[in-house]
């Protein structure tokens, strides 16, 4: 058998084995598949589970047992768990009110009573209605079931909490991530706001949430839709041969030319998830005609940007090419920490002694701004530079081009330090690392500004949970993903941490001090406390350089 033959049989036969762990009911019929060509890349499955349905005889502890484990079974809108439920019930009860992830293996059920089961379990994370991902408290949550014995003698459950709990390591082969498209206030960059739904009828549900819903409540304010309030998306949203047919009310029909075409913008970039290359915008048998609006990308260059000795610049190579009009500005500073602006223009500097500063390009007065016990400051796409605090997070600035400085109003006022902060490259977010109840976490809130892109409040925090020992550096690796780097003891932990989802924690390069995004998120970039530079291949880390006195973080690059 050739070699993507047997990667493919073993690939099938690790599936199965989960799905005969998670559930029974298998098909047994089927064609038989070609292998892959020769270099081919192999496509996680898409797996479809299929619960047990209720077992004759089944106590109410049993009914209520299976009921949860048909918390996987998405299809036909959870019609195997409604089998659990009693009739008058089925109709009643709402799968789609949000998801509780736990720790299956640690449920703790109690028979109160001969009609009534209460099940412990230890919540790890929530989806909400919307499809937002939270991270929850630590701690237990209990759910109660009322039960009756039906005609036929068999008990069915008669009310249930709203929503389905699925086990932890089972989650994302039930529901997956999909980034909704949403524009800045400036209609200049797309944001994404990443939700979770079941694979099953993905693009429908995408399309609903995006036009039918708001966004998620800690984005409110942050960013904006083209789609007016009035107007609606249909129930079923048919995808074929990559193209998808999205029903609207008639109010789109008033839309003019260029809400339809970022209408067109937000749902090509949001069902673009699920294999779509083509959106047709229909109201009745009227297609809407509208082409995507040209949006301002968020990647960075390729080489790191640093500083060696005293001069600033890309490498690549083993060579430094200077950023013109910066690199010349900087080697007279004693910088500490350095973020550029996405044309290059400026960079947010914190210098040795503590103070930060904004250091044009073009050869223009250096401003500083001097509070006591500053950490690290980020610029966001407007040249604001912010500034705050390590022991007062609630104390954030934003210190305008035009010389103006502006207070950010409800910014983390549970917070008792603040180790780093980054505003995202669109300038909609703020990531943060926060000490909150003596723990480490990384919060994100939106951005509100008002008319002249001045930062006016944060929006509730997006907790994103808790990071190990305390923390060092935060950087956005893309538009929906942040870099994390923290330390306890002598060991590091990298956070890769997905804004809006679960995050993956690796071990980090010893004595890592700062991290930087590269041109994806495979090449993200770390420095150590004795200048040695690293760039993540694979699951390992690869020096590249040493001697770096900083390594500094990019906002975007030139169009």
């Amino acid at each position: 058998m050739s070699g993507p033959r047997r990667l493919t049989a073993a690939l099938v036969a690790s599936v199965l084995a989960l799905l005969l762990t998670a559930c029974a009911g298998l098909p047994t019929g089927g064609g038989v598949n070609e292998g892959l060509e020769p270099g081919s890349e192999i496509e996680a499955p898409d797996v479809s589970f299929i619960p047990d349905r209720p077992q004759p005889g089944a106590t109410p502890e049993q009914v209520v047992d299976g009921f949860l484990r048909a918390g996987v079974g998405a299809a036909d809108d959870w019609a195997r768990a409604r089998e659990f439920l009693a009739p008058a019930f089925r109709t009643v009860w709402m799968p789609s009110a949000g998801v509780t992830i736990d720790v299956q293996g640690t449920r703790v059920t109690r028979v109160l009573d001969d009609d009534t089961v209460s099940v412990l379990v230890s919540q790890v994370a929530t989806v909400d209605a919307k499809g937002s991902y939270e991270d929850a408290a630590e701690g237990t949550t209990p759910l109660t079931f009322e039960l009756a014995q039906q005609s036929d003698g068999e008990w069915r459950i008669t009310e249930a909490p709203d929503g389905v709990v699925v086990d932890r390591n089972i989650f994302a082969n039930v529901f997956n991530s999909y980034p909704l498209a949403y524009f800045d206030p400036s209609w200049r960059y797309l944001v994404p706001d990443v939700r979770w739904f079941p694979r099953s009828r993905a693009a429908s549900l995408i399309a609903s949430a995006l036009v039918n819903s708001p966004s998620s409540d800690w984005l409110a304010g942050a960013v904006q839709s083209a789609f007016p309030d009035s107007v609606e998306v249909g129930l079923s949203v048919p995808v074929v041969a990559g193209v998808a047919t999205v029903p609207l009310s008639s109010e789109a029909l008033g839309a003019d030319q260029e809400t339809l075409d970022r209408m067109q913008t937000q749902l090509e970039a949001s069902l673009g998830a699920v294999g779509v290359s083509e959106v047709e915008m229909l109201v009745g048998n009227t297609l809407l005609e509208a082409d995507p609006v040209e949006t301002q990308r968020t990647t960075v260059t390729g080489p790191p940007l640093v500083q060696i000795d005293q001069v600033f610049g890309f490498l690549a190579g083993g060579e430094l090419t200077t950023v013109p009009g910066l690199s010349s500005r900087l080697a007279d500073l004693d910088s500490v920490a350095v973020q550029v602006t996405a044309d290059r223009s400026e960079a947010a500097v914190q210098l040795a002694d503590g103070t930060v500063a904004r250091v044009p390009a073009d050869g223009g007065d250096v401003v500083t701004y001097d509070r006591t016990g500053l950490i690290a400051p980020t610029i966001d796409p407007w040249g604001v530079v912010w500034t705050v605090p390590r022991d007062a997070p609630h104390a954030v600035q934003g210190h305008l081009p035009d010389g103006r400085t502006v207070a950010v109003g409800e910014a983390w006022p549970e917070a008792t330090q603040i180790s780093a902060m980054a505003v995202s490259r669109d300038g909609t977010r703020i990531a943060a690392l926060l000490t909150v109840g003596g723990r480490t976490v990384v919060w994100v809130s939106g951005i509100v500004r008002g008319a002249d892109r001045a930062p006016s409040i944060l929006g509730p925090p997006l907790d994103l949970g808790v990071a190990t020992g305390v923390g060092r550096s935060i950087t956005w690796l893309d538009d929906s993903t942040l870099g994390v780097l923290s330390a306890e003891g002598e060991s590091t932990s990298m956070l890769e941490q997905l804004v809006g989802g679960p995050g993956i924690v690796t071990t980090g390069p010893a004595q890592a001090v700062s991290i930087a995004g590269g041109a994806t998120i495979a090449t993200m970039r770390v420095r150590s406390a004795d200048g040695t530079l690293f760039v993540r291949r694979g699951s390992n880390w690869q020096e590249i350089a040493s001697g770096i006195v900083l390594l500094a973080t990019q906002q975007g690059m030139p169009e």
